[in-house]
């Protein structure tokens, strides 16, 4: 059986086609609690598989000021372009590009259905590469599935094995089961902040 190739030409096609079921059309419920809690709204904020960038357009309506989105996908590129163009060049920065080849500096990254799209053979260089995006003291933020998939994507996984992944690299704030997910994911996501610490001196 032929491997299944994530590149930009798959997710593109999904897109195209508007096969694109992990797209609630809006932000999620625990996510926007979360982003509720945040006093700072000139934090530089990155969405990484920013899909239809819900998050972003919840964020700028909120006076958030520094908010990147990136995607792989042109067509998702092009449509937030159309659907932000009030904010884009301003407080929204938008970029067609590969997340593992973006140089920047964060302090909070949103992880929302980025992280299960990718092949689990990449899932240690998402953390090095979320750990290099991050300032420090900055953190990593959003939601993973708690359970297991069959094909893919999406990949799932346990928050034993995420705990295992995360914690060389991070302080691990928070892992635990989501309490207000929708009704599709109740029970099958964890809601997670990770820290990038301080190095000794």
């Amino acid at each position: 059986m032929q491997k299944l190739v994530l590149d930009k030409e798959y997710w593109n096609s999904k897109y195209e086609r508007q096969q694109i079921g992990w797209d609630l059309g809006t932000v999620s419920i625990p996510l926007k609690e979360y982003l509720f809690q945040l006093a700072d709204k000139n934090i530089a904020i990155l969405i990484p598989g920013c899909g239809n960038a819900h998050e972003a357009e919840f964020l700028l309506q909120h006076g958030f000021t520094n908010v990147t989105v990136i995607d792989i996908a042109p067509i998702a590129v092009e449509a937030i372009k159309i659907k932000l163009k009030e904010y884009d060049n301003k407080e929204l920065h938008v970029i067609c590009g590969d997340f593992f080849e973006l140089n920047a500096v964060f302090d909070l990254i949103i992880e929302q259905t980025f992280f299960c799209a990718l092949d689990p053979l990449l899932r240690k260089a998402y953390r090095d590469k979320m750990f290099d995006l991050l300032s420090q003291e900055g953190k990593l933020a959003g939601l993973l599935f708690n359970r297991i998939f069959e094909g893919g994507p999406p990949f799932g996984g346990s928050r034993e094995e995420y705990l295992q992944l995360f914690s060389s690299k991070f302080t691990v704030k928070l892992m635990e089961e989501c309490h207000n997910s929708i009704i599709p994911r109740a029970g099958s996501e964890l809601f997670f902040v990770l820290v990038k610490p301080t190095p000794m001196l």
